[in-house]
């Protein structure tokens, strides 16, 4: 047995589950967070101030939340979350009591949060089955996602990493390998790429080649955002949005956005980020943006 695996756990409970052959079928795999990140401050902070954000959003509900995993498996208090924040209206009961309710309910409630925030199911860092299992990881990786979604410019607690052990079941045993996971936003390479970045440095060394600059760039744009019928004038104004930016990306790699992925006229802070974010993702997966970069 891996030792790892042993020290994954805290709960004896939690061990005597896992060690159990139904839990993990053969060939899937299962991410939860290791022990040695039990003492972890900033993820403390993380959970105490989800916590109060879900308890305060919901106050007029009088929902009271205090545990993450145990209170939001069964799939309520995300239906009343979603409601407030999102005005979404669920084809659900709100209370399910039976196992097979939660899963059909969370199934529901999570289909919607996928298609709400406009992500594909390869994107998607939770579950039915981790929530209904009361999966830490997969409960904060959730709730961080819909609060960054619905509340952008919520102060979330940056820089939230854990230690996770993957663990896969397989013909020979139980395999494990270890990682370390960013839950929220590494705002110090954020802030050490933003102390290097030669746009910065133009700014404030050299204003009087900043307007050359902008004219070179305007020009590049407009010369393949011109054959969609579009004319940039001020780049600052018109990719505030992420339309433009969205669209020239796909003049420069040569493909199609489907419409129904962006916003095409955002009429939202909350849509313009979501068109921004959309944009850095494709960058990202082009290996074109090897940074993280703060969408708003």
């Amino acid at each position: 047995m891996d030792p790892d695996f042993l020290n994954a756990f805290t709960q004896p409970s939690t061990l005597d589950r896992f060690l159990t052959e139904d839990v993990i079928p053969k060939g899937e795999k299962r991410k939860l967070i290791k022990s040695t990140s039990s003492n972890n401050i900033k993820l403390e902070k993380l959970k105490l101030f989800l916590t109060e954000w879900i308890n305060l959003t919901l106050k007029e509900e009088h929902i009271v939340v205090k545990s993450l995993e145990e209170d939001l498996y069964d799939g309520l208090v995300l239906h009343h979350l979603l409601e407030n924040l999102g005005s979404l209206k669920l084809d659900v009961d709100k209370i399910a009591l039976t196992e097979k309710k939660q899963r059909h309910k969370l199934s529901v409630i999570l289909e919607a949060v996928a298609k709400c925030l406009q992500l594909e199911e390869s994107q998607l860092k939770w579950s039915v089955e981790s929530i209904l299992a009361k999966d830490l990881l997969s409960t904060l990786h959730l709730l961080v996602a819909i609060a960054k979604h619905f509340e952008p410019n919520l102060a979330l607690p940056p820089n939230v990493q854990v230690e996770t052990i993957t663990i896969e079941t397989t013909s020979r045993g139980l395999k494990t390998s270890n990682a370390v996971e960013y839950i929220t936003e590494n705002k110090e390479n954020i802030e050490a790429q933003s102390k290097d970045d030669a746009f910065d440095e133009l700014f404030s060394c050299a204003p009087d080649k900043l307007d050359a600059v902008k004219q070179a760039l305007l020009q590049f744009v407009n010369q393949h955002v011109g054959k969609l019928g579009l004319n940039v004038k001020d780049i600052e104004s018109q990719f505030s949005d992420g339309v433009i930016l969205l669209l020239f990306i796909g003049q420069l790699e040569g493909y199609f956005l489907n419409l129904r992925n962006f916003f095409l006229t955002p009429a939202s802070t909350m849509e313009m980020l979501h068109n921004v974010n959309l944009a850095l993702e494709l960058l990202a997966e082009g290996d074109l943006l090897n940074f993280p970069v703060n969408s708003e």
